[in-house]
């Protein structure tokens, strides 16, 4: 005789705990910008939907002169602010390329405090003295160069620089001593789209039996032409241990244009995918939208495209002050990235860069933000707080630091599968320390000090583990 299962009386309804009516507050991330909203701009008030959507048009009027950008947004902006964004051209170590998309979306009644603009256009009354330890190659890219343009630094993986060019030029670029011109503050090394240099590091990635994972950057992967994608594409996916691949672009977030009327790249892009899972092979876009405002009812429709083909795309955020260094932007961007169909990866605490100090924040600030981020959105769209560790130790989890002094700002990280053996230091900005922090990076003399006492509270700490 089998057990009867013992009756439970059903609660009644009102005794069931109820969640209030949502908040239509917290559903802001559906909002996406639409309309004609570059009517704004006077150089494109006459602009048609068409014609702006038109790939063609977006790179032959984007912006590469400084004269000519402050030009299109003169009788917006004031007097003062295009003055001091001449000069912050003048000193900057990127040169100046920016789309109409873009310089559209940036609120030009308040240019100071918008996101966008503070990603783009310089100003110099804003620049911050650079902290001493900053570089040009913070992450020791060249340093781990077997061959020029190919990185490898993880037993698995290697970064291929595929150009050198981008469809806008951002002004926190960690390849600022590659990409884009020369600048009165930094002669560039060359990288660009040549199939002889490509060459040689197809042949570098066939010798080496352990690279499964190769990640196509530069430069941006939105610049090479369809032919291109379909040759570097083809190539890689021929050789057997390369299992996985990474378009690395920011185009979606501006230049988003060219999924929808370049159908020859598009196409290109969406056949190498198909061919990878045809050979059980994972082809992935890899994209980088910083901050909610960045994403508009054109990105949802590039992005449609590109996921009704089976086009699966993953974000990297660079954190930077006054862009999304605060809770709420964190969030909504979280939110907006994964209703429009991008999978959080990454946010990327500001590499040690020149030039951009004003943008750089500090690893607590990045702690805390990823513990009010997370919980939000589903775990597969929570990015993962990141140091890129400065000298060539790799991508480091936030809070996994040997060591942290909140008074020096600087941190230690470890990267015992990588470089094992090696302490890899990140520095804080400076105008971010309490005085007593600040006071001793005043006196050089305090410097090496600092370092010293930091690495041997790390060595403690790592030995100890």
């Amino acid at each position: 005789m089998v057990d009867q299962l013992p009756v439970v009386q059903e609660e009644k309804d009102e005794a069931r705990p109820q969640r209030p009516p949502v908040d239509p507050a917290t559903l802001a991330h559906r909002d996406l910008r639409s309309g004609p909203f570059w009517q704004v701009i006077p150089a494109f008030a006459d602009v048609d939907e068409a014609t702006f959507l038109d790939h063609r048009w977006q790179m032959k009027n984007t912006i590469t002169k400084p004269e000519k950008l402050l030009q299109a947004v003169m009788g917006l902006a004031s007097d003062e602010f295009l003055k001091d964004a001449a000069e912050g051209f003048r000193i900057a170590p990127m040169a100046v390329r920016v789309s109409p998309y873009m310089l559209s979306l940036i609120d030009w009644t308040h240019p100071y405090d918008d996101p966008i603009r503070r990603q783009f256009i310089p100003t110099a009354s804003t620049r911050l003295p650079d902290h001493p330890k900053l570089t040009f190659d913070s992450l020791g890219e060249q340093g781990d160069a077997p061959v020029p343009g190919l990185t490898h630094r993880y037993p698995d993986k290697a970064l291929f620089l595929a150009l050198d060019t981008c469809p806008v030029y951002c002004r926190f670029c960690t390849r600022s001593y590659a990409v884009g011109p020369d600048q009165e503050m930094v002669e560039k090394v060359s990288l660009k789209a040549s199939p002889k240099r490509w060459e040689v590091i197809f042949d570098y990635i066939a010798s080496r039996p352990e690279l499964e994972d190769i990640v196509i950057s530069g430069g941006d992967a939105w610049n090479l032409r369809a032919a291109q994608i379909e040759a570097l594409g083809t190539r890689l996916l021929e050789i057997p241990h390369v299992r996985r691949m990474r378009f690395a672009s920011k185009g979606l977030a501006v230049l988003p244009q060219k999924v929808l009327t370049d159908d020859a790249w598009a196409e290109a892009l969406i056949g190498v995918t198909k061919r990878g899972r045809e050979l059980q092979k994972d082809v992935m876009l890899h994209t980088h939208f910083n901050h909610p405002n960045e994403i508009t009812d054109i990105t949802m429709k590039a992005m449609g495209r590109l996921f009704a083909a089976g086009v699966h795309t993953r974000n990297q955020t660079v954190l930077q002050r006054g862009v999304n260094d605060d809770v709420d932007t964190q969030i909504l961007l979280a939110r907006r990235l994964a209703w429009i169909g991008a999978h959080g990866y990454y946010v990327y605490q500001h590499d040690m860069v020149k030039g951009t100090e004003e943008l750089r924040t500090t690893v607590h600030t990045a702690e805390v933000l990823e513990k009010h981020v997370r919980g939000t959105v589903a775990g597969f769209n929570t990015p993962t707080f990141v140091v890129d560790a400065p000298g060539g130790g790799g991508k480091r989890g936030v809070h996994s630091y040997e060591h942290y002094d909140r008074t020096t700002g600087i941190s230690v990280y470890t990267a015992p599968r990588v470089k094992p053996g090696q302490y890899f230091l990140y520095f804080d900005p400076i105008d971010l320390l309490p005085e007593e922090g600040q006071a001793r990076w005043a006196d050089e003399a305090e410097h090496g000090k600092m370092i010293d006492e930091a690495l041997e509270q790390a060595r403690v700490s790592f030995e100890s583990d």
